[in-house]
């Protein structure tokens, strides 16, 4: 697999987990107090990744105001298509790097509908 290919498949892999975590905002919206951490999906470029991670919705907010950020579980980040920006306790917050990974973040992107 080419390097291009490589960072599309993590691109797609970590919009298909931050679309869940959208869907998993509006359950909680409407059954948990907003107080509330939101438990979420690791947005990381691994397909079968189950970790979790928590923040609150301000946090969750700040995370979706900028297309390229993605919340990933400690030790989930490719350095080679992504930097680390943020350390938190239950996860890391990843921007994209230039390149294909960018790309497919941006595209996809809920919010800039």
């Amino acid at each position: 697999m080419s390097t291009e290919e490589r960072a599309r498949r993590i691109g797609l892999n970590e919009a298909l987990f931050r679309q869940v975590n959208e869907q998993l905002l509006d359950v909680a919206e409407s059954v948990r107090p907003a107080a509330e951490p939101l438990e979420l999906i690791c947005e990381c470029g691994i397909l079968d990744c189950a970790e979790h991670v928590r923040m609150d919705r301000d946090a969750y907010e700040r995370l979706r105001s900028d297309p390229l950020l993605f919340a990933v579980a400690h030790g989930h980040a490719f350095p080679d298509v992504e930097e680390i920006v943020e350390h938190h306790d239950s996860h890391d917050v990843v921007r994209k790097r230039a390149g294909e990974a960018r790309h497919v973040a941006e595209l996809t992107d809920p919010r800039s509908a």
